[in-house]
């Protein structure tokens, strides 16, 4: 199988192309750019250098979010419309559970990916490896970073912080976990589209055309004007009548 891995969920923009043997080439950049300009000439090149053609893919994998809500909506977008134009099967992961794929085999531990959502809160999951393989402990989820360290405390386990932003909420986490903290190597925090592409070899293709991204919650855009709204403006009080 061979498959193009997609991730522009946040700052870094990771792209790969896996085949049954795994990594053919991998493109990560970690500059702050436009993903819409940088992205599909990344891709083209990747192909040439590879000399694959785009109907060789089987599948397309894409980061699903959480992240930026631009990053996440460009990936998905060229995902579904690639997967679509070459008739390729698609597939979302986790854009978090991408990052968790980083950590290490450590028995005992858990991986904790982590993504700065602004105001105290994070974006963050709880990972672990079974059976050589990264899997879900809970689902992922939004949440302030003093829930998330009394919930991480309460683990009485080994946790490894994984992301470029772990650093932004140091101090909370520090003060809980102290020497239960395990922090990865730089090289390690960044999401990487070939990881992605193996978390998605076995999942369940989705319907290209009705397949959304995961944000957790909504744009700033969008939570400010809803809580503007009131119920008669956003149509409760007409669908009560019915």
């Amino acid at each position: 199988m061979k498959i193009l891995g997609i991730d522009t969920s946040n700052q870094a923009m990771s792209i790969a192309l896996v085949d049954e043997d795994g990594l053919v080439i991998e493109k990560t950049v970690n500059i702050k750019r436009n993903h819409s300009i940088q992205l599909m000439p990344s891709i083209e090149a990747l192909f040439g250098e590879a000399n694959w053609v785009p109907k060789d893919i089987d599948r397309v994998a894409v980061a699903s979010g959480p992240g930026s809500y631009t990053g996440v909506r460009i990936g998905v977008t060229v995902a579904k419309t690639l997967a679509y134009a070459v008739g390729a099967e698609l597939v979302g992961v986790s854009s978090l559970h991408v990052l968790a794929g980083n950590g290490e085999q450590i028995p005992g531990s858990f991986i904790v990916p982590l993504f700065d959502a602004r105001r105290g809160n994070i974006y963050t999951g709880l990972y672990h490896y079974q059976q050589g393989v990264c899997r879900p402990v809970q689902t992922d989820t939004h949440i302030a970073i003093e829930k998330w360290a009394d919930f991480l405390e309460g683990l009485q386990a080994p946790v490894q912080l994984v992301g470029t932003d772990v650093n932004k909420h140091m101090d909370v986490l520090n003060n809980r976990l102290g020497d239960r903290l395990l922090l990865l190597a730089p090289s390690q925090t960044l999401p990487r589209a070939s990881v992605l592409a193996e978390l998605a070899r076995d999942k369940k293709p989705e319907v290209v055309h009705t397949f959304e991204p995961s944000y957790l919650k909504l744009a700033e855009a969008e939570q400010k004007w809803m809580e503007t709204q009131t119920e008669e403006s956003l149509g409760g009080g007409w669908i009560e009548k019915l």
